[in-house]
């Protein structure tokens, strides 16, 4: 079985690589050994998206009386979980679909790297089979990290996986670590009854954003129910009894939390063990692929792209990277005609999406001031907005950080509902080198949640109409 280009794996990055190779013109084939779509599709992205639209849907029934409607229910925890499966199972089969339609071979089972060119595939019947390839690419993707004080055993200690098929709802949960994985599944169980807490290392949640969204959304969690400890570690896990014992070492000592399962959310580590990479000398650098800005390995013909090189571990990132290795492989064999531009990492948006949603792109106020800039700030609450207040979701607010001398626009913070629909008028801005005055120019639609990303700019530069 001989091929153009084989990729190994099928997440959003592997998949989206396989589907450009073959628009090119490679004979192409991706090699998945669970379920087409990956992590992202099947355990990540969308069935968490899933369970979360769930709890809000049961948030706003329990408050529908603040909008003039009378109206009860429970939330049925199983139907819920069972809603999110069917989600990704849609999702996935239309991965076969989309491999189907371009011609792309698909080959189950687990993938390891041979000989130059050569990948051995064993499959779930335990038969191993030989695949060539002029051009292997690696999307092994990544899995929920372990602490050494935190082992996942699948029941008492779990992560994102268990977390989204628990048999049946805990009525208490600890939750490790608050990036986006631990902030959304404490928004989820909060909202469903479980009481929740978390517990985070660094000194305030969500510690990758700017600061005044850590602490807008503490306000926003604390009023819900949600306990907070930061500066805090777990240092132990007692599962012998009934629940789990958490010792937990804070600034003001030692105490012991209570519950009946813990969620370890603290990172993701990249697959890059088994897969063959020691036996063809393929370079690692802190557990992860050594790559090129082209995602070329020091191994001609292998590359890598997605949780398993460095760079942010996100589905949007592994896809654009895998476009960008495929079309600069098509450039050097001449069926494409110009090598694509280098991924900008400092360009790259994120989004959480708890409540209230955070999305954000580009430096922080204090990334900003340590790198030398003056700057301009402009904040503007979703309080002064009518689509948030006429939606009854008026948390949050829009955060803008401009370059004073040449009007750069550095980065944009946001925390609010909808906030994540809204990332991409900045990123794409950003590129396109836009100044705060071509975005003043540009109208806006009123009421939307979009304009208040205007309203803040307008804030920025001493233009407020509307605070």
């Amino acid at each position: 079985m001989a091929y153009d280009v084989v990729v190994l794996g099928s997440g959003p990055g592997g998949y989206v690589a396989a589907i450009r190779a073959s628009q090119l013109g490679f004979k192409t084939a991706i090699i998945e050994k669970e379920s087409l779509g990956g992590i992202c599709l099947n355990w990540g992205c969308i069935p968490t998206k899933a369970l979360l639209k769930s709890a809000q849907v049961f948030e706003d029934i329990k408050h529908a009386k603040d909008y003039g409607i009378e109206a009860t229910g429970t939330a049925d925890f199983s139907a819920v979980i069972k809603r999110s499966r069917g989600v990704a199972d849609k999702m996935s089969k239309g991965v076969q679909f989309l491999m189907k339609k371009n011609k792309i071979d698909v080959i189950m089972g687990y993938g390891k790297l041979k000989a130059k060119g050569q990948i051995e595939v064993k499959g779930t019947d335990g038969k191993t089979q030989i695949v060539e390839a002029k051009h292997i690419i690696l999307a092994t993707g990544g899995r929920s990290r372990e602490l050494p004080s935190l082992k996942i055993d699948g029941k008492k200690i779990i992560g994102y996986r268990e977390a989204m098929v628990l048999p049946q709802q805990p009525k208490s949960m600890i939750v490790v670590g608050s990036g986006a994985i631990g902030v959304e599944f404490g928004y989820f169980y909060n909202a469903l009854g479980t009481k929740v807490t978390i517990v985070e290392f660094m000194d305030r949640i969500v510690p990758v954003e700017d600061e005044e969204i850590s602490k807008e959304l503490l306000k926003n969690f604390k009023k819900t129910g949600i306990e907070v400890m930061t500066s805090a570690e777990v240092t132990s896990v007692d599962t012998s009894g009934n629940g789990v014992k958490a010792k937990v070492k804070t600034k003001e000592g030692e105490v012991t939390l209570e519950a009946d399962v813990v969620l370890s959310a603290v990172g993701v580590a990249a697959n890059v063990e088994g897969i063959g990479l020691e036996e063809l000398g393929v370079k690692t650098e802190k557990g992860k692929i050594a790559v090129d800005k082209y995602y070329k390995t020091n191994v001609p013909g292998v590359y890598a792209i997605g949780d398993c090189v460095p760079g942010q571990a996100l589905a949007h990132v592994a896809s654009k990277e895998g476009i960008i290795c495929v079309e600069s492989i098509a450039y050097s064999e001449k069926k494409y005609n110009h090598q694509p531009e280098a991924l900008d990492y400092g360009n790259v948006p994120g989004c959480t999406y708890c409540y209230p949603e955070i999305a954000s792109v580009g430096l922080t106020e204090k990334q900003a001031k340590d790198a030398g800039y003056e700057i301009k700030v402009g904040k503007f609450p979703l309080s002064a907005a009518g689509k948030a207040s006429a939606a009854g979701h008026n948390e949050g607010f829009v955060k803008v950080i401009f370059d004073a001398k040449y009007g750069e626009w550095l980065g944009t913070h946001m925390i609010g509902y909808n906030v994540t629909e809204m990332i991409a008028e900045i990123v794409v801005a950003r590129k396109l080198e836009t100044t705060y005055h071509e975005v003043l120019d540009s109208i806006h639609p009123h009421p939307t949640m979009s304009e208040n990303i205007k309203e803040a700019i307008e804030v920025a530069y001493g233009e407020a109409i509307h605070i």
